[in-house]
């Protein structure tokens, strides 16, 4: 047949011809499945084949064709869908792994910070519930200029006395360090504890008072006749007049709103506030200082 022209083929002939060149292309295509590992299907052998009845139509040929392959790619596909699975999965118990530990860090960091966090200490009244800071003997007097225990409540003195050995608070950025007020020309350090050996410094903040521009009541006093005479002129400040205290970093402008005169036990004046006022306070009168004059001024702005 192979040497016959096709126009001299029988239709017989022909039929052979499509049977060989399709099972030669069937065989062809199971190879290289089995080869790519897609079937692993054991032909039969020669023999076997050629005992088979061969299929003369070109239908059934093709349905041999197709049967094979369609068996192998359902196969893989059931394969891949569960790999597919099995991925998912893998990624879904990953990313729940990942956030139970995001979690746990983050509530170990919360405990430790906690464990670490100290409470802030609030000053008592008690620490300021005596008298009024500066109390000293006049210069003039017997004795000379002297802290002035008489004002003290002899059962008090020794709490009063303790109060010298508290420790000074960290220097910050945010203390207070210089007060200016133009209106008595008034410029000098600040430091911190309104002590009597504090006072020989410059003006002293009350410990436990808040730093300038914070909510609260900041207490500056000074001295009046002695050590600079800081606070002589406190009486001579009006409504309006400013009192500028300075930190490292920026000054905070206070206007006088209130000047009043009270006994040295009048500790109510250094009590805290909800807004922002600084309180000066100095001995009255002149040169007798058996009383107190006390200056109350509120945060105006920022500079």
């Amino acid at each position: 047949m192979r040497r016959k022209s096709p126009e001299d083929l029988t239709e017989e002939e022909l039929r052979w011809l499509l049977v060989e060149k399709r099972r030669t292309a069937r065989l062809e295509r199971l190879e290289r499945y089995r080869r790519t590992g897609r079937v692993i299907t054991v032909l039969p052998d020669e023999s076997a084949r050629i005992a088979q009845p061969l299929r003369t139509s070109v239908e059934e040929i093709m349905l041999d064709e197709e049967e094979l392959p369609a068996h192998a790619n359902r196969r893989r596909k059931v394969l891949d869908g569960f790999l597919l699975f099995v991925e998912i999965v893998a990624v879904v118990g990953f990313l729940f792994v990942v956030f139970n530990g995001l979690s746990l860090i983050r509530e170990l960091n919360r405990e430790v910070a906690a464990a670490l966090e100290q409470p802030t200490l609030t000053p008592t009244p008690l620490l300021m519930a005596v008298v009024l800071p500066s109390g000293h003997t006049p210069p003039n007097s017997p004795g000379g200029a002297r802290p002035n225990e008489a004002e003290i409540p002899e059962h008090l003195r020794p709490l009063v006395q303790s109060f010298a050995s508290l420790p000074l608070p960290t220097p910050s950025p945010q203390q207070a360090i210089r007060i200016q007020i133009p209106a008595i020309k008034v410029d000098a350090p600040i430091v911190q504890g309104d002590g009597w050996e504090q006072l020989k410094k410059g003006v002293g903040q009350s410990l436990g008072t808040p730093n300038p521009g914070e909510k609260g009541n900041v207490v500056l006093s000074a001295h009046n006749d002695i050590f600079g005479e800081i606070f002589r002129d406190l009486d001579k400040l009006q409504k309006g007049d400013e009192v500028i205290l300075y930190t490292s970093q920026r000054a905070f402008t206070y206007e006088v709103v209130s000047t009043k005169i009270v006994e040295p036990t009048a500790v109510e004046v250094m009590a805290q506030t909800a807004e922002p006022i600084v309180t000066l306070i100095s001995c009255y009168p002149y040169m007798v200082d058996n009383q107190r004059i006390v200056v109350v001024a509120r945060l105006k702005d920022r500079q």
